[in-house]
């Protein structure tokens, strides 16, 4: 994604027009996603249902100040901020699963945390300031996955409703930039096919994101999420950020908190089968 995003800045696209067309062309994928998994009824019911709306409204207002926070960062040489905010969210994931769904924690996953926190420090120091980027995507994409946890609604129809919440801004803004003239989607066939590739590439992640929050624990989700900020980095080293001794401290951290989460989840996860392994089966 952040090569997308870099690649459709260098063809002249800004922040603004990137997050338009994601809106814009979202719609689409997301209503073919719907119709592919046969919930063309339930995203019907739940537009008849104000509650449900009122909650995707608001999860809807929370990826999209993420998506804002994200394009912004990867157009503006921030990209590995934003790899920050990533590694933290896994981490905000479990404390958020304790706090509201009793998930538990044991001792390693507090050293994790603490460690994140740390690098977190490290790396306001580094920046001279907070990490703003880093805590405004971690914490936006926290709580809308404590939102979509919670409605009762399947993860291609909910997706699909808040696209179609987004989309009359996205449209908006097109039809402005093409009015006056500052818009560059449509000046080549080469603009419009970066434009509509925003569309898969950003509801397949969101699909599965969403699929998965309501049928795993999110100390699980967490510990996948730390597969994309790793790729992120990469993408930010390989991108030329600058990348001085603090940050390098910083990321260090976040990377060893990783790794005694990821450890302390394999270790568990080998005990369980173990116990199954050598539980006798009935006589």
């Amino acid at each position: 994604m952040p090569l997308l995003f870099m690649g459709q800045a260098r063809a002249g696209f800004d922040a603004f027009e990137i997050l338009a067309h994601r809106a814009l062309w979202s719609v689409l994928f997301a209503a073919g996603l719907v119709w592919l998994a046969g919930q063309s009824a339930t995203v019907q019911a739940a537009l008849r249902q104000p509650r449900t709306l009122a909650w995707l409204g608001l999860s809807t207002l929370l990826i999209a100040v993420n998506w804002g926070g994200y394009v912004w960062a990867t157009t503006h040489g921030a990209t590995l901020e934003a790899s920050l905010g990533y590694y933290i969210n896994p981490l905000l994931n479990m404390v958020v699963g304790l706090w509201l769904f009793r998930e538990k924690i044991d001792r390693w996953g507090w050293v994790a945390i603490g460690l994140a926190a740390v690098g977190v420090l490290f790396q306001a120091v580094a920046l001279g300031r907070p990490p703003w980027i880093s805590l405004i995507l971690a914490f936006s994409f926290a709580s809308y996955g404590i939102i979509r946890k919670r409605v009762p609604i399947e993860a291609q129809a909910g997706l699909l409703i808040e696209c179609l919440f987004l989309v009359p801004f996205g449209i908006a803004w097109v039809v402005w930039l093409a009015w006056t003239g500052q818009g560059v989607a449509f000046d080549d066939p080469s603009h419009l096919g970066w434009a509509m590739l925003n569309g898969p590439v950003t509801v397949l992640p969101l699909a599965l994101f969403a699929w998965s929050a309501r049928r795993l624990p999110l100390s699980t989700i967490g510990f996948v999420q730390f597969l994309a900020p790793t790729l992120q980095f990469a993408i930010g080293v390989w991108a030329g950020e600058a990348l001085t001794p603090l940050r390098i401290a910083s990321f260090a951290f976040i990377w060893t908190g990783a790794a005694v989460f990821a450890a302390a989840a394999w270790h568990r996860s080998r005990a369980a089968r173990q116990v199954v392994i050598e539980t006798p089966g009935p006589l």
